[in-house]
């Protein structure tokens, strides 16, 4: 139970004005993240394939590209498109509500430095921006999880009377 306490309780700001800033921005990452990044990669919109509906496919464009960064990467292309959709999809909107922050942040910093050297890194700094700013985003969340204005804050009030 402490060890769960520890990784849910924020570092709260000195003023609750800071931590506020920080909440837009993680709720504004998250948010993107999910739905302009990692919706994408489950192959919405869902179709209809051999007369049922498969929810939560991971889209085989995105199988094959994860497949070509090459080494443990084809070995289980399946698998690693599956937790980059995930920690991009369910992670985004986790994230953006500041709930199992430091966990998402973690998910999140995995992915987009996949998406970095994998993926980007080749086409130049341009390109990284978007990915190389999660990053960042994530590594202040990692440490100082999700503030006032997060589910893990009242969550850690919550716990401090157990």
């Amino acid at each position: 139970m402490k060890t769960l306490k520890l990784l849910i309780k924020p570092i709260l700001q000195k003023h609750w004005f800071a931590d506020l800033i920080f909440a837009l921005i993680r709720f504004f990452c998250g948010i993107t993240l999910a739905f302009y990044f990692g919706a994408g990669k489950f192959g919405m919109p869902w179709t209809p394939k051999e007369n049922n509906l498969e929810l939560f496919q991971v889209a085989t464009w995105f199988t094959e590209d994860v497949a070509e960064y090459g080494g443990l990467f084809t070995i289980a292309p399946l698998f690693f498109a599956w937790m980059g959709a995930f920690s991009e999809a369910i992670g985004g909107i986790l994230f953006a509500f500041g709930i199992k922050t430091r966990i998402t942040a973690l998910l999140i910093i995995c992915t987009m430095l996949v998406a970095v050297f994998f993926q980007k890194f080749d086409k130049g700094l341009w390109s990284m921006l978007p990915a190389i700013s999660y990053i960042w985003v994530a590594v202040y969340h990692l440490y100082f999880g999700s503030g006032r204005f997060g589910f893990d804050f009242l969550i850690s009030e919550k716990l401090k009377t157990l």
